[in-house]
C-alpha cells in the first residue's frame, strides 16, 4: 500500500473514531432523558441489560467486560441498582468474593419499559438512512473494537475490567 493509501486509511480511521467518541456521549445523553422517568441512567439501564440478554446473573467483573467498562464503574452502578430494588446478589459458589448479579422482578420490568421506550426512538433516529449503511456502521465499528481488544502494533490489547495499578 502507498504512504498516500496507508494516510487516507489513518485519516479515516482517525475521524471515525472522533465521531464515535462525539456519538457515545450523546448517546448517553440521550439515554438518560429516555429513562430518566423511570430514576434510570444510561449506565444503570446497561447494567439491567447485560444480565437480562445473558440471561443468567453474572459477577461484576463479567457485566464489565461485556460492557467494555471498568469493575469499579460497573460496582457503583451495580450498588446504585440493589438500593432500589432492581437487582440484588447472589452466592456464587465457583467464586465466593464475587457474588452474582441477579435482576428482580422489579428490575426486569423496569427493563422491559426502557426497551419499550427505546425501540420507538430508534425507529426515529433510523428513519430515512437506509438499513444497509446502518449495518455496515455497525461492522465496522464492532470490527474495530475487537481488532483494538485482541491488541496490536504497540498495545497489549485492551481489558476495561482489569483493575488500574
Amino acid at each position: 500500500m502507498t504512504d498516500e493509501g496507508s494516510t487516507r486509511i489513518g485519516d479515516a480511521v482517525t475521524r471515525l473514531v472522533l465521531t464515535t467518541f462525539r456519538a457515545n456521549g450523546v448517546f448517553l445523553a440521550a439515554g438518560d432523558r429516555l429513562v430518566a422517568g423511570q430514576e434510570l441512567t444510561s449506565a444503570r439501564w446497561q447494567v439491567l441489560g447485560a444480565i437480562t440478554l445473558a440471561e443468567r446473573p453474572l459477577t461484576v467483573a463479567q457485566i464489565a467486560r461485556r460492557m467494555g467498562l471498568s469493575r469499579q464503574s460497573v460496582h457503583a452502578t451495580v450498588r446504585r441498582l440493589v438500593e432500589r430494588g432492581l437487582v440484588t446478589f447472589a452466592a456464587n459458589e465457583d467464586h465466593r468474593r464475587s457474588p452474582l448479579v441477579r435482576i428482580t422482578d422489579a428490575g426486569a420490568a423496569a427493563y422491559a419499559e426502557a426497551g419499550r421506550k427505546q425501540e420507538d426512538w430508534a425507529r426515529w433516529l433510523g428513519a430515512g438512512i437506509p438499513v444497509a449503511d446502518l449495518e455496515a456502521a455497525e461492522r465496522v465499528i464492532g470490527e474495530l473494537c475487537r481488532r483494538l481488544e485482541d491488541g496490536g502494533p504497540g498495545m497489549d490489547g485492551i481489558d476495561p475490567s482489569r483493575e488500574e495499578a
